[in-house]
């Protein structure tokens, strides 16, 4: 056979086998209301508007769509908007998400090389559920948007606009069946025995039982003391929980077979590891109760912060203690071979929660105490894998809220002032 010859059959092999794939390819999704998905639905009501929203995990978005979505970083979420008005509503889905991917475009995404039948039953499905914007009187619609992933909790607002021109904002935080996060582990209830718990009416009584904290974490054994502790945090655990997830804090995985694998390879390539494990440190004789971070471009550059719940309430509130750095690197250690090397300046992370909170809406009140104990950056102090820090000493004390907070509605309290 010649070389001509070899080249025909190589051509028309390549073809069949085009064939062959084009025929083999089947795409075979299920509705959505087979899926449980939609008993972890959440629903809120705002005039006569009822607004129903819910968010498949990873398997249940393979079962609906057929294709594997979240490997795409496209996360689906369902809406169901009922109108019981006499005027017309509009959906806004950048409200959702500024960066929404098009049904047809996250069909186009997920498309099959060879199949073109496929395809096409895949872009009639994907637009058949996407989720209208135009919602007519005594009306109800329903489908989905689709988002750039986000795992643990989903934070969203959808913004409805009437004819009327009356707008009405919905905000959901939906957990999301998945990842294994540290807080979700720990008994907030039988932390401490009721006897142990302190209510404090006074600020003057508050501020004596802030400034006696210990000044530092500590290891396991209490024998060293670490990081210091340069954070309150007083509200109540959804409104923690909600304002630190609004201003786009990450959750954080426990360590397991496969967090420790995505954080080495996140390691050695310089991924973004969103919901890296946080190592533990100790206070109240045990290890952080919530840890939340941001990521930057690499896991080696995020702020992170570690929270312990406090025995303590403030007219009615909860006390949470706990501590903030910002992570710069990663060196080389005798004790933990590698580790994150945080910024000296322990106090400007401290600032820049503040401003966090205060751009996301997410601050009602803060002031400052005293507590940590002053190191100068002539006479740094270091956490427990040798890291120098220094600071003023100061307690950043931040009254948090899940409803938003206009910046200029942000009261701050002249507790303690910090160094000039």
């Amino acid at each position: 056979m010649g070389p001509m010859s070899r080249n025909r059959s190589l051509l028309y092999s390549v073809f069949l086998l085009g064939v062959v794939l084009h025929g083999c390819a089947s795409y075979k999704p299920r509705p959505a209301h087979e899926s449980p998905f939609l008993q972890r639905a959440q629903t809120q009501v705002e005039s006569n508007v009822r607004v129903k929203a819910a968010v498949p995990d990873a398997a249940e978005t393979r079962q609906i769509f057929g294709v594997d979505l979240y490997r795409q970083g496209i996360q689906p979420v369902w809406i169901e908007i009922e109108n019981n008005n006499d005027r017309a509503v509009w959906f806004l889905p950048v409200s959702l998400d500024p960066m929404y991917f098009t049904p047809l475009e996250a069909s186009f995404k997920s498309h099959f090389r060879f199949s073109d039948t496929a395809n096409e039953q895949m872009d009639r499905h994907f637009f058949k559920n996407g989720q209208d914007v135009y919602v007519q009187p005594k009306d109800r619609r329903a489908g989905f948007v689709f988002t750039n992933l986000d795992e643990g909790t989903k934070a969203f607002v959808i913004d409805l606009v009437g004819d009327d021109r009356q707008v009405r904002s919905f905000t959901f935080f939906i957990p999301v069946p998945g990842l294994k996060l540290d807080h979700r582990k720990v008994n907030f209830r039988g932390l401490y025995r009721p006897e142990e718990w302190v209510n404090f009416a006074d600020e003057e009584d508050l501020i004596d039982y802030l400034r006696r904290l210990p000044c530092c974490t500590a290891n396991k054994a209490g024998s060293e003391t670490g990081d210091p502790l340069n954070l309150v945090v007083i509200g109540s655990g959804d409104d923690v929980y909600h304002a630190f997830i609004r201003a786009g804090w990450d959750e954080t995985e426990t360590i397991t077979a496969g967090s420790a694998l995505k954080t080495g390879i996140s390691y050695l390539f310089g991924g973004r590891y969103r919901y890296s494990p946080v190592s533990a440190l100790y206070v109240f004789g045990r290890p952080q109760d919530l840890a939340l971070q941001k990521a930057r471009t690499t896991i080696h550059e995020r702020n992170h912060l570690r929270l312990w719940l406090a025995p303590a309430l403030f007219q009615g509130q909860l006390v949470w203690v706990g501590q903030i750095s910002r992570d710069i690197g990663v060196r080389f250690t005798t004790k933990t071979l590698l580790t994150h090397k945080i910024d000296p300046d322990v106090d400007e992370t401290r600032s820049y929660l503040i401003q966090d909170l205060l751009y996301s809406q997410g601050l009602g009140k803060f002031a400052f105490v005293q507590g940590v104990g002053a190191a100068p950056i002539e006479s740094p102090r270091q956490n427990l894998t040798g890291d120098p820090y220094f600071t003023d000493g100061l307690r950043a004390v931040l009254w948090v809220s899940s409803q938003p907070v206009g910046f200029e509605k942000v009261d701050f309290i002249d507790w303690e002032l910090p160094a000039q």
